[in-house]
């Protein structure tokens, strides 16, 4: 292999290379401003919106509280159960967070949305059990249950929700405005507990399976006794246990039955099953139906 020689450097050499790279770098750099963005865009994995800068103003409490009452007056109270649910996550902890959290407990029941006022009133109750306008919260809760019961052909845990939480109103505010009308509702969501005990308290009857039949109409007079539904269970208990053989437990419900509704035709069916057996009505007093009803309801 040849050697390479270098011919001699000139004297002003480093000059000019040192112009040549000045003239290099201000081009790089002139090119470098150009596309700044776009490289930093092309490196930058979460892009360059995830890093946008914006200042949203603050919104005075009073503002947003009042947006939200506009929205309710204006017929759209999801819109507003948004307004007052925003015043708890913008004054947390603060006197305007728990009056957000009650209106929008208020917003989400007229919306019809029940399952978030439900949600709504207990976060409330668990938050300040101690407010004045805790038994109106307890209301809605219940009301929110009420509003979902649904037919006796379905499951009615709804019921039951609305049932203990109308109870609880009554027990714990006794002078509450909302204790009528709670009564009325507690009244009503028993009459419907009741019916469905007796539609499978039915099912089983027909079903000849007495033993399944009789705890459904037992739980009718222990739980639910003074519904309209008290004298049919009454009457049915007297034909499961004919169908077992157990006759003084037939005549005890039948006995108890004509001593409370003596002019029902319930009685008079039950009069008649026993005396085609060649039985009366008489009341054991040892027959748990004898107890459970004269101490639930004294004569």
């Amino acid at each position: 292999m040849n050697d390479v020689e270098f011919g001699p450097i000139p004297p002003n050499a480093g000059r000019r290379l040192a112009r040549r790279w000045a003239a290099g770098a201000a081009l790089i750099a002139i090119a470098f401003a150009g596309s700044s963005c776009s490289m930093i865009d092309q490196f930058n994995p979460f892009g360059s919106e995830k890093y946008k800068m914006e200042v949203t103003p603050d919104t005075p409490a009073s503002k947003t509280y009042d947006q939200g009452l506009q929205k309710l007056a204006n017929g759209a109270p999801g819109e507003a159960a948004k307004k007052f649910t925003d015043l708890g996550k913008q004054y947390p902890s603060s006197d305007w967070a728990q009056k957000g959290q009650l209106m929008t407990t208020y917003a989400d029941y007229q919306a019809g949305d029940y399952t978030s006022a439900v949600t709504s009133a207990e976060r409330y109750l668990k938050d300040y059990p101690n407010s004045p306008d805790a038994p109106y919260v307890l209301y809605l809760q219940a009301n929110a249950y009420y509003m979902q019961i649904p037919d006796i052909s379905r499951d009615q845990e709804n019921a039951g929700k609305a049932l203990a939480a109308f109870q609880s109103l009554v027990q714990k505010y006794p002078t509450s405005e909302y204790v009528e009308d709670s009564k009325y509702k507690i009244d009503v969501t028993q009459d419907q507990l009741a019916g469905k005990e007796m539609s499978i308290g039915r099912f089983y009857l027909n079903r000849r399976n007495y033993t399944a039949a009789i705890n459904r109409f037992r739980n009718v007079l222990q739980y639910y006794q003074t519904t309209r539904h008290a004298e049919e269970a009454l009457y049915r208990l007297v034909e499961a246990y004919l169908g077992l053989g157990i006759t003084d437990e037939a005549q005890t419900a039948a006995a108890v039955l004509g001593h409370n509704f003596p002019n029902s035709q319930w009685y008079e069916d039950a009069y008649n099953l026993l005396k085609g057996k060649g039985l009366s009505p008489h009341e054991y007093g040892q027959s748990w139906i004898s107890q459970i009803w004269h101490t639930v309801v004294p004569s």
